[in-house]
């Protein structure tokens, strides 16, 4: 079992393969439907460094459903508050006998230093401005599942690009899937890599020629700063949502920030599939979950 850090361990098969079973799992806890329980008899340790809502929450479920014990790791009251390095709190949990270990932190790279540590498999669920793996997944179930398809589409992915790790990992995950990706900012938070995406400083120009909307909240605890003008430059308002195609839709990876970002009236519309996206959310990790187990990743 080698776990899931980064979109770059994934081939385009594997991407495909894992979408499938995303989806697949959806349509099985939609219908009331048993699934199998590969974790039964396993322990999956959740080691959260930073707050989170739908991603912990997801990890949790979709470990239980199929079949894992789920410890989870709160700082603020663990002896990483006595000084206790990160190091040995990894090795501890380790030696409890968790088997696979989900991490969320601060710094870039802590997930793959983790599994370095621990020699078990680890699930990035967000490290710094690096990556979000599973949540590319969950973008691309959501899509897959609207449009029934995924080559062709064209993604705009619309704010704080740089510090964003979603967008780091869509920016990996779905051009490997056929996506066209433009990344639409200020230029100070448009990446100096931009991995063969195009750019655009300019959110009208773009909106009238792409399927799918990616809003992005302003990443402040991460040296994001809401500068002027930028509401009237880059928020989605109704307007703006108008002039979109008619089948284009909205996807947000959450917390959406009403009134900045995203207008109110907007985040209400059938066009926003932020719903959808968090619903995807448990049958996605599951299926990544699911694969760990099995030795597929």
């Amino acid at each position: 079992m080698k776990g899931l850090t980064t979109i770059d361990s994934l081939s385009r098969a594997d991407l495909g393969a894992l979408t499938r079973r995303g989806s697949s799992l959806r349509d099985r806890l939609d219908a009331g439907g048993q699934v199998e329980r590969p974790l039964a008899g396993m322990c999956v340790a959740n080691l959260f460094f930073e707050p989170s809502t739908r991603t912990r929450l997801s990890f949790d479920l979709a470990a239980q459903r199929l079949g894992a014990e789920v410890i989870t790791f709160n700082p603020e009251t663990a002896s990483t508050k006595k000084g206790e390095s990160l190091k040995d709190t990894v090795l501890t949990i380790a030696a409890i006998g968790a088997d696979i270990l989900v991490v969320r932190h601060e710094q870039n790279g802590v997930p793959q230093r983790v599994a370095e540590w621990s020699g078990l498999p680890v699930v990035n669920a967000g490290d710094g401005t690096h990556e979000h793996p599973t949540q590319m997944l969950v973008d691309a179930v959501t899509m897959w599942r609207h449009f029934g398809r995924l080559e062709g589409l064209r993604m705009a992915i619309v704010g704080d690009v740089s510090h964003s790790r979603v967008a780091g990992s869509l920016m990996r995950g779905m051009p490997a899937l056929g996506v066209d990706l433009t990344l639409v900012g200020p230029a100070e938070w448009l990446p100096d890599e931009t991995a063969g995406c195009s750019t655009s400083l300019s959110l009208d120009d773009v909106l009238v020629t792409v399927d799918v909307v990616y809003l992005l909240r302003v990443q402040t605890e991460r040296g994001g700063k809401i500068t002027p003008g930028y509401v009237d430059g880059y928020q989605l308002d109704g307007a703006r949502s108008a002039s979109l195609g008619t089948d284009a839709v909205i996807l947000h990876p959450g917390p959406m920030n009403r009134g900045v970002e995203i207008a109110e009236e907007v985040a209400e519309s059938p066009r926003c599939l932020v719903t959808e996206q968090v619903r995807n959310g448990v049958p996605v990790r599951m299926a990544v979950l699911g694969a760990i187990a099995e030795g597929a990743l």
